[in-house]
């Protein structure tokens, strides 16, 4: 491991959280990189932490400003309980991160992944990181044709990684191994530039196209809504997505399913077609139909006006963020 050692060290990214990092920024860096890119991680991270500098900063913030905080970042869930991992943080270990496995655990939100990168990050214990890219490079190293969507495949993965830590800053290991399949080991390999070129299985067998194996394909199904943008004396129809759905804690406009601005049951005036909108959300991909549109009198449950200064501040999905462009 001493030339990946080596190469990370001369090739790794200069990237905000690295530098001496607390652990709450560890926490936090390592949540938002979960399924997101570095690259559009930094602005949120930046601003994040001029918001909440601390745990109990984060803690005593609304949920509506953490999600705005989040806006544009998507999956939400991470936001809430990073939220919500603070104010137990703060009632149960005095706004400190623990760092043993066994106290971690109790925080909302924190899998092994996260709960090892931060006891290798934060804390400097011996303790794997096995992240998607981890994964990626430990497959093709030690050529594991095994199907990394079963958990017995990624506990193997994870007991590999630990065994590959040295015993002097094994931490700086973990994080190579995370950097290796960043930059050089990722979906489009970099071979002949890799440090553990000359140790992998699966460049020598040729296998490393085919690696890892995942057999389970997520399918997107395309949905198809009508949004309205509803107005009345400079006030906007919008509703606050309840608890328990998706979208929770965000703010959105009226909608219909399907493409036919006549199944909406209230009569509008002067209906105004905008341009077509779409975005992505779990395994839904959304093209959105929005109308401009009056109306008096026309009260719906669940939703309340508002003006456009107020929407200014209130955190939207990345769709009706859009849309949101239209009222300001």
């Amino acid at each position: 491991m001493e030339s990946l050692r080596q190469w990370f060290l001369e090739n790794r990214r200069d990237l905000p959280w690295r530098d001496d990092p607390t652990p709450y920024q560890v926490w936090v860096s390592e949540v938002m990189l979960q399924q997101t890119r570095a690259e559009t991680v930094i602005p949120y991270y930046l601003h994040w932490m001029r918001l909440f500098p601390s745990i109990k900063a984060l803690a005593r913030a609304s949920q509506d400003e953490v999600i705005k905080a989040w806006e544009g970042l998507g999956y939400y869930s991470r936001a809430r309980n990073l939220h919500a991992g603070a104010q137990a943080i703060v009632e149960n270990f005095g706004g400190e991160l623990p760092s043993s496995s066994a106290d971690l655990a109790k925080i909302k939100g924190l899998g092994p992944y996260t709960i090892g990168a931060i006891r290798a990050f934060a804390f400097h214990k011996r303790a794997a990181a096995v992240d998607g890219n981890v994964i990626r490079v430990l497959t093709r190293l030690f050529a594991v044709t095994d199907d990394i969507s079963k958990g017995a495949t990624v506990k193997l993965l994870r007991k590999i990684a630990e065994e590959l830590l040295p015993d002097f800053e094994p931490w700086v290991i973990s994080e190579a191994l995370i950097e290796l399949g960043a930059q050089m080991c990722s979906k489009k390999a970099k071979c002949p530039s890799c440090p553990l070129k000359k140790s992998c299985k699966a460049y020598s067998k040729k296998l490393v196209e085919k690696l890892p194996f995942k057999s389970k394909k997520i399918s997107y199904e395309t949905i198809v809504r009508s949004v309205f943008l509803i107005e009345n004396e400079g006030l906007w129809l919008v509703r606050q997505v309840p608890k328990g759905e998706v979208m929770e804690g965000l703010w959105e406009f009226p909608y219909v399913e399907g493409d036919d601005p006549k199944k909406f049951q209230i009569k509008l005036q002067a209906l105004e077609p905008l341009k077509e909108e779409s975005h992505s959300f779990t395994r839904y991909r959304c093209r959105l139909h929005p109308y401009l549109a009056h109306c008096k009198n026309c009260d719906i449950d669940g939703y309340q006006w508002l003006s456009a200064a107020k929407l200014r501040a209130f955190p939207f999905s990345s769709g009706h963020k859009k849309l949101l462009a239209h009222v300001l």
